[in-house]
């Protein structure tokens, strides 16, 4: 939700040197209103609006950038873009686990999913829309070249690369940066719905087992975008942003997925967050030892050097300030790769030493109760639900009637310990 507010803010300054907080601040206000009116539903509705924003404003950036952009040649050799660099196959490396892990932690995937009817809709939704993103974000991508290229960018004042494509839409012409504008409202108010209601799913879901009135929930949620405003408005860095979300889910996801392995019912709740606050730790100690002071150390755990540099120095060098076409970043820019290696193995490191650890005191406690070692034992499987009525007429009975199913009453909770 900050990446999201504060890239539109970013964005409206770049395109039209206003001050981006009145449309952040309606945002949220529209957003808010019309998620409590209409629930998750309404997000579907306006995901589908999203798709088609999308697609005309591909459509409309490849017409006008072929037809009004002019690339000047002699940027091309002084960018170095099309050079061989290390930070692309670091990148190789971050950004799978990057996206892959932190897509865990993105509750309207998830709501998505159990949505579908059938797995095969699933499989069929989530084919096309891979392919659909593959050109969508090729083309997005390819901007960022061509804004370097036309001296788009970085810019003057210099720009953060994270808006290149926006930056490369504002040397078009009046009109066609006021549709993009337009577009761009629609399409950042579409994804911060379903940022809300996944908030709302959550917190009534996850934290309140939908013991609290649905109102409460909703009510904490326009109270936490008020923080949500402010972090955005002063959060320079949407990449930073992202970055920070993406190595605490690196350090967690990998302890929490082995416990969605069937073969490893023993794996605990205790395991789990361990492990994922180990893995930051992990990246403290990692950071704190490289480059000798804790503070760069905590510094590395909020990412606050950046991303980029030509040479391995997560892995033990520092790097020198990154430059651009001449232009200095306003700091010291080295590579996370280090940080995103520590994570996931850090967190697998420290989540098997806490199953270690846990066994260990609960066959001590064990054997001085004299109580049989049972840490180990496969727990009882929960009794399926089964038809008790004519095969012949299943398909003509409705599945909610009560003589049709008989659901299992055994109650198996996992146990964090």
């Amino acid at each position: 939700m900050v990446a999201e507010l504060s890239a539109l803010q970013q964005i409206i300054n770049a395109l039209t040197g206003l001050d981006g907080l009145p449309a952040v601040i309606v945002e949220c206000a529209v957003t808010t209103i019309y998620t409590s009116l209409g629930g998750f539903r309404i997000s579907f509705i306006t995901d589908n609006i999203q798709g088609v924003m999308v697609v005309g404003l591909i459509i409309l950036a490849v017409i006008t950038v072929g037809v009004e952009t002019h690339i000047d040649t002699a940027l091309i050799a002084a960018s170095g873009f099309l050079e061989p660099s290390l930070l692309g196959w670091q990148l190789i490396y971050i950004l799978p686990v990057a996206v892959v892990t932190n897509d865990f932690f993105i509750s309207g995937f998830w709501m998505r999913t159990f949505a579908s009817k059938t797995d095969q809709d699933l499989l069929i939704g989530t084919s096309v829309a891979t392919v659909a993103i593959t050109l969508i974000l090729g083309l997005v991508g390819a901007t960022g070249l061509l804004a370097a290229w036309t001296g788009a960018y970085p810019g003057d004042p210099p720009q953060s690369g994270s808006i290149a494509f926006f930056l490369l839409l504002g040397q078009l012409p009046a009109w066609v940066v006021g549709i993009v504008l337009v577009m761009t409202v629609s399409l950042s108010t579409a994804a911060f719905d379903s940022l809300q209601s996944g908030m709302v799913s959550t917190g009534s879901n996850d934290l309140f087992r939908n013991k609290l009135n649905f109102w409460w929930i909703r009510a904490a949620v326009v109270i936490i975008i008020i923080p949500v405003v402010v972090v955005a408005l002063e959060s320079p860095n949407i990449l930073q942003i992202y970055l920070i979300s993406d190595l605490v889910s690196a350090s967690s996801i990998p302890v929490l997925v082995i416990g969605l392995s069937e073969r490893c019912y023993w794996w605990r709740g205790f395991e789990v967050v361990v492990g994922g606050l180990g893995g930051l730790l992990t990246v403290f100690i990692f950071g704190t030892i490289y480059y000798g002071s804790a503070q760069e150390g905590a510094y590395l755990l909020l990412l606050e050097n950046g991303l980029y540099a030509d040479d391995w120095s997560a892995f033990g060098t520092s790097s020198p300030t990154y430059m651009l076409q001449n232009v200095e970043e306003p700091r010291w820019l080295t590579h996370s790769v280090g940080a995103f290696v520590a994570a996931p193995v850090g967190g697998l490191l420290w989540g098997f030493g806490a199953l270690a650890l846990r066994l260990g005191f609960q066959w001590s406690q064990a054997k001085a109760k004299g109580h049989r070692f049972d840490a180990l034992d496969r727990p009882s499987p929960a009794r399926p639900s089964f038809y008790t009525g004519d095969h012949a007429e299943a398909d003509d009975l409705d599945p909610d009637r009560e003589q049709v199913y008989t659901q299992g009453t055994t109650d198996i909770k996992g146990k964090f310990f």
